[in-house]
């Protein structure tokens, strides 16, 4: 009898211990969550704001940040599922412009929920906030204008582009900058605000196909037309010109010290059109030369009179 009541006593004696040390951990968890990080006032009198930040909101903002981004995840795979291939890379460069804006308003609404005063943030934060807007400006020029290149389609990959007298194949499109390769092989970095800033020659946009010239000066006296038939013979020689349209000789203008003239031809890739714009100026030199046809130099006569 004596031993039941003394396990008895000994088992209520165990629950109390229990009950002790499951509370001093709830009061130690509870005590970690209601930890000040940032405990700040601004302001004095009646417009004193305080701005307090525990652990616990610390936690519910990245609960918070972590579901946002699961669900947007989940939406963009939804949306993105059946769309075309070019459809869905411009859905995907646009929303993840989009989703920093939904970050941001969810961010906003947590704070608020939690008994945050955004205001007395902004406020404490005005000069710094005022000094990253001025540094951001230009970045949201490009976000801005990445859009909309994607959305008038403008440039598209691998089109062959003219900016800044610079030239270059598009490699990719993102929605900060434009990524191109050059004749050379450099990569050119464009910022996006660019194309809204200066004028943008596209030389693919119509097609592969370019029309391209060389230019040339002949003496005063040469035979015009034979030096029309020895610059359709250069260009129609070349590989790489295309037989139809035609090239064709232009007539351009009586200059101050040669009869000027241009060649037009028609290529199926312009990128590299150096090549062979420079063999046909070899090819042009040789005709030439085998026709006797001069190419002037630029005289001057100087007439001295004694007086």
């Amino acid at each position: 009898m004596q031993d039941n009541v003394k396990n008895q006593i000994e088992d209520k004696v165990q629950q109390v211990e229990e009950v002790i040390t499951e509370s001093s951990l709830w009061e130690k968890i509870n005590e970690f969550l209601e930890y000040k990080i940032i405990n700040y006032t601004t302001g004095t009198g009646a417009e004193a704001h305080d701005i307090v930040l525990k652990v616990k909101y610390v936690l519910l903002v990245a609960l918070v940040l972590i579901a946002t981004t699961f669900v947007l995840r989940s939406v963009r795979k939804l949306v993105t599922k059946n769309m075309p291939k070019d459809d869905k890379v411009k859905f995907t460069t646009v929303f993840s412009f989009a989703k920093w804006i939904i970050y941001t308003i969810v961010l906003l609404v947590v704070f608020d929920s939690i008994g945050i005063n955004v205001t007395a943030i902004f406020a404490a934060s005005a000069a710094l906030l005022i000094g990253i807007g001025l540094a951001l400006q230009t970045l949201f020029q490009d976000i801005i204008s990445g859009i909309f290149i994607l959305v008038d389609q403008s440039v598209h990959v691998g089109d062959i582009i003219e900016i800044d007298d610079k030239i270059g194949r598009v490699e990719e499109i993102k929605l900060r900058t434009t990524r191109a390769v050059t004749i050379d092989n450099k990569v050119l970095v464009i910022p996006n605000h660019l194309y809204l800033e200066n004028s943008l020659f596209n030389w693919t946009q119509n097609g592969t196909t370019t029309r391209e010239s060389v230019s040339v000066g002949v003496a005063y006296g040469s035979d015009v037309q034979l030096v029309k038939k020895l610059l359709i013979q250069a260009a129609s020689a070349h590989p790489e010109v295309i037989s139809t349209p035609e090239p064709t000789v232009v007539f351009t203008d009586f200059g101050d010290s040669s009869l000027n003239f241009k060649i037009v031809f028609t290529l199926n890739d312009s990128f590299k059109a150096q090549f062979p714009k420079s063999d046909i100026r070899f090819e042009i030199d040789r005709l030439f030369r085998e026709h006797n046809v001069t190419i002037p130099f630029p005289q001057r006569d100087i007439h001295i009179i004694k007086k």
